[in-house]
């Protein structure tokens, strides 16, 4: 006997009920449950609507983390600062590595290079291993400390050198900080107030600068060459140096309201995010900022 909502002794009995019973086909000689088009249509479109207004927020969030990541990763290398400088007589690393001399060393300059670049002699205050100690073709992605969470290399990219061979940068230290005959000890000998000298390579001792708070020290550097002067010119070698100027900084995370900017630690260890480090005065080709740029320069 076929089956139908009579024989099978069932009674809508609610408003619940009476609804329910629409959803219910009869098909041949057995009955199923389903819903209709129009029913199916309206949840599609509900839930659409939902991933709509959620798919932003949680892509938000994970921006607004990986933001939290890179400043708390600037804070570390802050603190590795630090502590260099506090067993080496007040001075800092030096701003470039391996990345400007690979092989035979010769001048003071290369020196400090091969020798004393921030990559290599900072880690291992924080019980990692120096750049320089990782193989080729296997340097440190945006999953360590050496790189910004949100930093990424464009693989289509017209660089002018090899990154997957040598790595990249998306932190650079503040070149200015070498820039001056100060920060050369084995031409200027660092007088110690308790007697002797420091003949470290190079480099800037702390005690010259003047406003810590307001000087850069680190920070996020491009790695988007279609965007180096602050987007006004190409920069080809975007991420190839550990040392860098305005040209190469990056504005890689969004705040809701101000756009996009970067982070940058300051030699007091705080960090900051900045919209750009840019001055309006400054002209479009610029490759070193003034001298006399608190910003930049440890003593202007």
């Amino acid at each position: 006997m076929p089956k139908t909502l009579k024989n099978i002794g069932w009674q809508p009995q609610s408003g619940f009920e009476r609804s329910s019973s629409r959803r219910i086909r009869q098909i041949g000689d057995g009955l199923v449950l389903g819903f209709s088009l129009v029913e199916l249509l309206v949840v599609i479109s509900i839930t659409s609507l939902l991933l709509g207004i959620l798919l932003p927020a949680l892509s938000r969030s994970r921006a607004v983390a990986k933001e939290a990541v890179c400043q708390n990763r600037l804070r570390q290398w802050g603190l590795a600062f630090e502590a260099y400088s506090s067993e080496n007589n007040g001075f800092y690393p030096h701003i470039d590595g391996r990345d400007r001399t690979e092989i035979n060393p010769q001048s003071p300059e290369e020196i400090a290079d091969y020798y004393y670049g921030w990559v290599d002699v900072l880690p291992s205050f924080m019980n990692l291993k120096p750049w320089r100690d990782y193989e080729l073709y296997g340097k440190p992605g945006n999953d360590t400390i050496f790189q910004c969470p949100s930093a990424k290399i464009l693989k289509d990219a017209n660089y002018n050198y090899p990154y997957e061979r040598v790595g990249y940068f998306s932190y650079a230290m503040n070149s200015c900080l070498g820039l001056d005959e100060n920060c050369w000890p084995p031409y200027h000998p660092y007088i110690d107030p308790t007697g002797g000298t420091n003949n470290m390579p190079s480099f800037l001792n702390i005690a010259l600068i003047r406003h810590p708070s307001r000087v850069i020290l680190l920070y996020d550097q491009l790695l988007d060459p279609r965007l180096g002067y602050n987007g006004n010119r190409l920069n080809r070698s975007a991420g190839r140096y550990c040392g860098a100027y305005p040209r190469e900084f990056s504005a890689r995370h969004r705040k809701s309201k101000n756009g996009l900017g970067g982070s940058i630690l300051f030699c007091d260890c705080h960090v900051e995010w900045k919209k750009s480090v840019w001055k309006e005065d400054w002209p479009d080709d610029l490759e070193v900022p003034p001298r006399n740029d608190v910003n930049w320069f440890p003593y202007p």
